[in-house]
């Protein structure tokens, strides 16, 4: 559908907090659950479905900081013990690896020793080659086609693999590959006894899936809520959880999450409405905001016919944004954009294009490009309703649309749900699944090189072959990509890195808007939660009471 409502109708909305809760599945929730001994964590997600079970969540990077690294381990973690320091990669189901030194593009893998499952079967290391079946094989019966859906966005450089002995495996990649660790952190590791006991059916297992995470599924209503008990058995006895029990209830009106909350229906929501937090925190609740690498933009289509192929164009939507004043309608809850990734990081470069507010120059590089009030510019852009990393997706882009507006392009504003609108970022610009749309609204996670640049800008991974949904294709970026992907040395790799955003910037290839803070709304009876400057948070510590 075409977006209509108007900014004033959105922030009325953001700022209504209706005097009784909202959510349909906290309601059938039995409320006794929150007396559990130990404790019961209820989260409000802002995703319209409870992500995936099956070790490969949808919904973005929120599927995997609920389902996957809940009910799951994956061979290698993120470190998000520590608020004050940026997340780094530690060994989870693999205790170390390293690269081949005959052949640069096999790893080896080391498997942890007596893990179980939920289940009760030992994890060996079969059980990782069969993960990565389910994931990648086509031809196995248990392929997943779910699954490979959903991982091959983040793990798309895999060509072959096995297992020496039951505590060794190996991987090897279709080009040397110096990111591949950090791709592993997304792929939850399954055994084929689990798969058998549901009959065989992935879709069937979802219902009763099995993993070796700090948590097991209970109760899995996939448009209601998901219910997960302790994994009393945990390897990790540093991360057994501290609640009895963690409840997930999926709430994408920001609105309903924040009358949930003081209703009492829930302890702990994603993305409070901006409009919300003064009084959330005169109520007693805690707002909780930390930097991590995100960041909010518009994909650009570069496709024929579109008219983000003129770099006057690009430039001059980017000097229309007032971001300070997007800044003020989120409460100060974001960071100006400044590019992918923000100044001070090792990647930033030096881009000569500076991304600030200037309409009258912007208003210029519209009429150099043809534009005027005789010639409008008209154009679509795709945009969601919530979302994992989303933030306030409706009134930010009602915002940026009369920002643009001003400067004389008319945006048209095609609303869809969170998962559709990721089947179209992975559809790619011009496929069916984009709805004509010249431009699409979707966060980004900065994590490492691949993330932050190469799946987004790389030529061979325009889609749907990878999730360049805007189809960039420039030979001397593609030249740095190689480059930064051989390169062993990080000082070397990075001023690769500072090259390529530097290029990204000037030639203006996204829409840049904001770095995300991340705010989470909790309530007073939560204690120990350590907010991790990343995408993924550990609930484990978690108490309630």
């Amino acid at each position: 559908m075409t977006n209509t409502v108007s900014r004033r109708t959105l922030l009325q909305g953001l700022a209504a907090a209706p005097a009784v809760a909202v959510l349909p599945s906290a309601l059938g929730m039995d409320l006794a659950l929150a007396d559990a001994p130990g404790g019961t964590l209820r989260v409000a997600m802002t995703v319209a479905a409870v992500p995936n079970s099956n070790g490969c969540p949808d919904q973005g990077g929120e599927g995997q900081r609920f389902m996957g690294i809940t009910l799951y381990d994956q061979l290698v973690a993120w470190d998000l013990s520590h608020s004050d320091r940026a997340a780094t990669l530690i060994p989870c189901l693999a205790t170390s690896w390293k690269v081949d030194a005959a052949n640069p593009k096999r790893w080896h893998f080391t498997i942890r020793e007596g893990v179980k499952f939920h289940d009760g079967h030992t994890m060996v290391a079969d059980d990782i080659v069969f993960s990565l079946d389910r994931a990648f094989k086509r031809d196995a019966a248990w392929f997943d086609q779910r699954a490979f859906s959903q991982i091959l966005p983040q793990v798309p450089n895999v060509a072959d693999w096995g297992s020496d002995g039951d505590h060794q495996i190996w991987i090897e990649t279709k080009t040397i590959d110096g990111t591949l660790p950090y791709a592993l952190t997304w792929l939850g590791i399954v055994h084929r006894g689990a798969w058998e006991a549901a009959g065989k059916d992935w879709a069937a297992y979802m219902q009763r899936p099995v993993g070796t995470g700090p948590w097991k599924m209970q109760v899995f209503v996939q448009r209601e809520r998901a219910e997960m008990v302790r994994n009393a058995e945990y390897w990790n006895k540093d991360r057994i959880p501290k609640c009895e029990r963690l409840v997930l209830l999926p709430a994408p009106d920001a609105n309903a999450r924040v009358a949930a909350l003081r209703a009492g229906q829930v302890d702990f929501i994603e993305a409070p409405a901006p409009d919300a937090v003064p009084s959330l925190t005169a109520a007693g609740f805690k707002i909780v905001t930390n930097i991590y690498p995100h960041n909010w933009m518009w994909f650009l289509s570069q496709t024929p016919g579109s008219p983000w192929t003129d770099i006057r164009v690009r430039k001059a939507a980017n000097l229309g944004i007032d971001r300070a004043g997007l800044k003020a309608l989120l409460g100060g809850l974001m960071l100006e954009g400044e590019g992918v990734v923000t100044k001070g990081d090792p990647w930033y470069g030096k881009p000569t294009f500076e991304l600030k507010y200037d309409p009258d120059a912007a208003r210029a590089l519209l009429a150099q490009a043809g534009f005027g009030p005789k010639n409008p510019l008209r154009t679509r852009v795709a945009i969601s309703n919530s979302g994992s990393g989303q933030m306030q997706p409706l009134a930010m882009n009602e915002f940026i649309q009369q920002n643009l507006q001003d400067i004389g392009i008319t945006v048209d504003l095609e609303v869809f749900e969170w998962q559709a609108l990721i089947e179209a970022w992975k559809a790619g610009a011009g496929a069916p699944a984009s709805r004509g749309c010249m431009a699409l609204n979707i966060s980004q996670g900065s994590f490492d090189p691949f993330r932050a640049f190469a799946r987004i800008l790389q030529s061979d991974l325009a889609a749907p072959n990878g999730v360049n949904w805007s189809k960039v294709a420039q030979p001397e970026l593609d030249k740095l990509f190689a480059a930064a992907q051989l390169a062993t040395d990080p000082a070397e790799q990075n001023k690769i890195l500072a090259d390529i955003h530097g290029k990204v910037v000037d030639d203006a290839l996204f829409l840049f808007a904001a770095h995300d803070l991340n705010p989470r709304a909790i309530s007073p009876k939560v204690k120990g939660f350590v907010q991790a400057q990343s995408w993924f948070q550990d609930l484990t510590p978690i108490q309630v009471g």
